[in-house]
């Protein structure tokens, strides 16, 4: 959510234990109660869907597995009951928006698979509304068990010795690869005519404006113009928030509004918004808004561009270094006072980690994005032509790269790869921690299993049959 302080989970994550799959419900069943966990039973249709799915996904890996696939799902099944339970019990927080839009998305799928609302309800034997509510149930249960669990994964912290103690214990065919890594430097300019497209940007949100209080609805407008793509499909809506929990000068902006009240033109690092407080309840602000980007023309890009150019053409006649070049002209505050380097630090703010500990020049190709397919050209030491990017906000910016250094695939130390060792023993005591967890709640929960499901040899958790 592009107004957020810290990053949510995505939808795909969040879903990782259980989607109402497209190939859901293909057949017509006497359905009938597999298992109980605490107060939500496991449905025998439930189990089909998950097999069908565990199978397609692992025809897709190429990977034959050993284990009943219908009990595989059914203690997936159960653990995703388990959560969802104890984090009603807990009074986790999810995101119904981001449900809701989810829901959407999968009803429309379902629907243009099948053709006509009508073919789809003839199919699964349903309303579209109870196809709906189905969908709706089983994401909102998805969520509720993913966010129990990355938040008890979150508390998990791990000390240096349990590293140290991890690295000297594991055999060295454990040790995780480390995939290629590169060492990287830029230069960085935001658009030359960033202020005025910045009024542009103003004047457009400022016009949306007086269209609202004109009479045209919120939500048209953001469904057609809203950039940010989560909410826009909700009319904007970003659900209930905490002021805390919003980007500063956006919970400063509804802090003191009136329901139903447009705010003013509200600048954030992600762009510039208008905003509709749509309800309040006690310190939970529903609100909705429109996120607009400032947009420049291919003429004004290309300008930079060509400023960028010349630059690198200097650097590279030797008359500059790039580290000096870095200082002086890059627009980047975290890579311009260390030669250019470029760092994670701005990644740690972004999702709010602190820990200098965490930091690190050595960066894997998939978290590279656009710069990737500008240094996979490159030889070491070379600079790349000036190319468009963006920075974590979805800001357009200029930019050219220098390859400082590739580092091969090759097995972690702790000496090289302290952080990677150190995020392998986080995941290690992570899973123990709450595999232990976990068990303890099985003892402590209603747990009732039909018998023709209790395989002794199939059960990879055999504190399930207690």
């Amino acid at each position: 959510m592009t107004v957020l302080k810290k990053a949510v989970l995505t939808l795909g994550c969040i879903f990782a234990f259980f989607t109402y799959g497209v190939q859901a419900q293909q057949r017509v069943i006497a359905d009938k109660i597999v298992a109980v966990i605490g107060n939500s039973a496991v449905l025998y249709s439930e189990v089909q869907t998950m097999a069908d799915q565990l199978q397609a996904q692992y025809r897709e890996q190429g990977f034959t597995p050993e284990r009943d696939l219908e009990n595989e799902a059914l203690e997936k099944l159960m653990l995703q009951k388990l959560l969802y339970n104890q984090a009603l019990l807990d009074s986790v927080v999810v995101n119904e928006t981001a449900i809701a839009t989810a829901v959407e998305e999968q009803v429309n799928k379902l629907i243009e698979q099948e053709g006509s609302i009508a073919a789809l309800e003839k199919k699964q034997h349903k309303q579209i509304y109870e196809i709906r509510d189905d969908i709706y149930n089983s994401y909102l249960e998805g969520q509720y068990a993913q966010v129990l669990q990355y938040q008890f994964m979150d508390e998990v912290k791990i000390t240096p010795g349990e590293v140290d103690s991890y690295y000297r214990n594991i055999s060295k065919d454990e040790l995780p690869i480390i995939p290629e890594q590169y060492i990287y430097a830029q230069i960085t300019k935001f658009p030359s005519s960033m202020q005025d497209a910045k009024q542009r940007t103003r004047e457009r949100l400022l016009e949306m404006r007086e269209r609202v209080i004109g009479g045209t609805a919120f939500e048209t407008l953001a469904r057609m113009y809203s950039v940010d793509t989560n909410s826009a499909m909700q009319g904007g809506d970003i659900g209930y928030m905490t002021l805390d929990a919003l980007v500063p000068t956006y919970s400063d902006a509804i802090r003191n509004m009136q329901v139903g009240q447009i705010s003013g033109v509200v600048e954030t690092e992600y762009g510039f918004h208008i905003i509709k407080l749509t309800d309040k309840k006690g310190d939970q602000y529903r609100t909705s808004h429109i996120l607009i980007r400032p947009s420049y023309t291919t003429d004004e890009i290309n300008a930079d561009l060509r400023s960028l150019d010349s630059l690198a053409t200097v650097i590279r006649a030797d008359s500059i270094s790039f580290a000096a070049a870095a200082l002086q002209h890059s627009d980047d505050k975290y890579s311009r006072q260390n030669e250019g380097i470029v760092t994670n630090h701005e990644m740690l703010e972004y999702y709010g980690a602190s820990d200098a500990s965490y930091s690190s020049t050595k960066w894997m190709k998939e978290d590279l994005g656009a710069d990737y397919d500008a240094l996979r050209l490159l030889k070491v030491g070379d600079i790349s032509p000036a190319f468009r990017s963006q920075d974590l906000h979805g800001n357009v910016l200029c930019k050219i790269v220098k390859l400082v250094e590739v580092i091969p695939s090759h097995t972690g130390s702790l000496a090289n790869d302290y952080l990677s060792i150190e995020q392998a023993a986080l995941q290690d005591k992570q899973q123990k921690e709450f595999q232990k967890w976990v068990n303890e709640k099985i003892e402590s929960m209603y747990v009732k299993i039909n018998a023709d499901f209790t395989d002794l040899n199939q059960f990879e958790n055999k504190t399930w049959l207690k």
